[in-house]
């Protein structure tokens, strides 16, 4: 698709400029978005792409330059100010209201009233049913947030912005969590609101996405813009080496793999989830020293509790597990309130010999008001070197952090900075630094390189395939079948709590993709 220059500038901003401290996120950033364009924003961590969409949806307001929407300048002060402007945005980390229902979260701030002015939920759930078919969103307008699964929470967020009739639609990484076919389906969705005239900003890391789908890339590296290009003049090795500044290898090199012994043996595995019911039905597989066992599933089929079951922040319903270093578990089939058989606590998985990364590095992977030094050492802030006779060693704990930012390439002002205050994809280089670092015979790996940036993604695979290749078993989930595909050495597929398949790691996208759908092995 070849967008005529001529369109209508729909969102302009010149001269963007941020800083956070000794932090200069958008150093004179320039950025223009024309109706019916899907322009790409692309960019290392922390590399301002975020923070210049935010600014452009009033979440934070600029040290200097200026914005205007549909040619006329505007300051906005606060997000109602873009909303009314016709700028709806989906961010990475979602903006909903947990303990609120679908429908109640999509209306918020826009309720339809009845004639006694009161929610008239007959409509909006009405409005809510049409749009979800339109856009092929299915969701439970009844259903609580915090009862959904990260999948299905972001499928909230965009019906949010489609329900405000938004003219200008940012979405900061909207195909995370989405199967390849889901993926096609989103694509022609944002290419259906382009022909009807919405422009687009699309902030990804997936370089063959911004390649499919944009118009235009923008590519930002450490504030700056680096260049605009237009995916016909440009390729994925190309658009790398201007967001990391040095050309990267976009593919791991992997080794064949040697297995060795089990290390994890799950048996008949029954995990429930917060109701009662079983998220993981009956699931058994084997993951040996020297390999890499992917897990493949769309959102909210058991991968989340499957892992904390592993990691030992879930009971066993059912089944049996041998972890690294102790001995044989097993769960007993009763009542979520008949009490059990509980797993050993997650710090005795841990010292057996279990790395665990979480799905939700915010939630479960840190504690952001912390230095990213002390959260560097949450699972041995107690032990020496970092603590003598009761009392902490502040040179040794920040001597460490140093050591591992440099390693893992954590972007901070100095390893005081609260976790709060880095980009998500920095953020999750924390987490890995803290995880991969010691001497681990077990990986329990959830989403490890979610919202990170193309070179920090293949850093993060060389590493794990360096414990792999030095003997480690790692249980990967992830829902970028690119990355199972490169790193596993095979791939079981879940759907609904039940393994349905496992495959070679040479298994195509389309077929791993249907299973992940529901569709059998012989279908």
């Amino acid at each position: 698709m070849t967008l005529p220059d001529a369109a209508p500038l729909l969102l302009e901003a010149r001269g963007i400029t941020k800083r956070f401290g000794d932090l200069l996120a958008n150093d004179a950033v320039d950025f223009t978005l024309r109706a019916g364009e899907v322009h790409a924003l692309v960019g290392e961590n922390g590399a301002g792409k975020t923070t210049l969409m935010n600014i452009c949806f009033g979440l934070e307001r600029p040290d200097a330059g200026t914005l205007a929407v549909g040619g006329a300048p505007v300051t906005l002060r606060h997000p109602a100010d873009a909303l009314r402007l016709g700028i709806g945005m989906v961010h990475q980390h979602f903006m909903l209201v947990p303990v609120f229902t679908v429908l109640e979260n999509v209306v918020l701030g826009v309720e339809p009233r009845g004639p006694a002015g009161a929610l008239d939920r007959h409509a909006a759930r009405a409005r809510l049913r049409a749009l979800a078919a339109r856009y092929a969103l299915p969701v439970d307008p009844d259903a609580r947030v915090e009862d959904l699964a990260v999948g299905q929470q972001q499928r909230v967020e965009i019906l949010k912005a489609l329900y405000r009739d938004a003219r200008v639609l940012i979405l900061d990484e909207p195909t995370a969590v989405l199967t390849p076919q889901e993926v096609d389906g989103l694509f022609g969705v944002l290419r259906g609101l382009a022909a009807g005239g919405v422009g687009i900003v699309f902030i990804t890391h997936k370089l063959a996405e911004a390649l499919a789908i944009a118009d235009r890339i923008t590519v930002l590296r450490r504030g700056l813009v680096v260049a605009t290009v237009r995916p016909r003049d440009t390729d994925a090795a190309q658009l790398a080496a201007l967001m990391v500044g040095r050309a990267v290898a976009l593919a791991p090199t992997k080794a064949p793999a040697r297995p060795g012994p089990v290390v994890l043996q799950v048996d008949g595995l029954r995990v429930l989830d917060a109701r009662g019911l079983a998220a993981v039905d009956g699931v058994s597989f084997a993951v040996r020293a020297g390999e890499v066992l992917g897990i493949a599933g769309v959102q909210g089929n058991g991968q989340t509790e499957l892992v904390e079951a592993l990691a030992g922040l879930r009971p066993l319903a059912g089944g049996r597990v041998t972890w690294p270093g102790l001995a044989p578990v097993s769960g007993r089939a009763r009542p979520w309130s008949g009490g059990a058989a509980a797993p050993p606590t997650p710090r005795a998985i841990r010292a057996g010999g279990t790395a665990y990364v979480p799905e939700d590095r915010q939630r479960d992977g840190l504690v952001p008001s912390f230095s990213i030094a002390d959260n560097l050492v949450l699972c041995a802030y107690d032990a020496p070197p970092f603590a003598r006779w009761g009392q902490h060693d502040e040179r040794a704990i920040a001597a460490h952090a140093r050591t591992l930012m440099a390693a893992f390439d954590v972007r901070a002002p100095s390893e005081r900075t609260p976790v709060a205050a880095l980009s998500g994809g920095n953020q999750q280089k924390v987490v890995l630094a803290r995880e991969l670092s010691g001497a681990v015979r077990l990986v329990l790996a959830n989403q490890p390189t979610r919202g990170l940036d193309v070179g920090s993604v293949a850093a993060v695979h060389q590493r794990l395939l360096a414990l792999r290749d030095a003997g480690c078993a790692i249980l990967l989930v992830s829902t970028d079948l690119d990355e199972l595909r490169a790193l596993a050495d095979r791939i079981a597929v879940l759907y609904r709590g039940r393994l349905v398949a496992t495959l070679p790691a040479t298994a195509s996208p389309e077929q791993l993709g249907l299973l992940m759908a529901g569709h059998t092995p012989e279908a």
